[in-house]
């Protein structure tokens, strides 16, 4: 092989990982930005599960009164 075929695939290679490592980095920054999009989600979603769970708690307590505070059953 002549030197300068053993260099023109050497730039044909260089010129490939060039290539792949633009896709690649294109490839991170559009999971970056899924992964920020996620991350809101989650935090949205946390926030309306502690509203639910106060809701439910406020209704259980609203709803259901405390045990000293029914009367007894007639047969006691």
């Amino acid at each position: 092989m002549s030197q300068s075929n053993e260099m023109a695939q050497l730039l044909k290679r260089l010129d490939n990982l060039e290539t792949r490592l633009a896709f690649q980095d294109d490839v991170i920054e559009q999971l970056n930005h899924e992964i920020g999009v996620h991350q809101q989600h989650i935090r949205e979603l946390e926030e309306q599960l502690r509203l639910i769970g106060q809701k439910v708690k406020d209704i259980n307590t609203s709803v259901v009164a405390r045990q000293e505070d029914e009367t007894p059953p007639p047969h006691y």
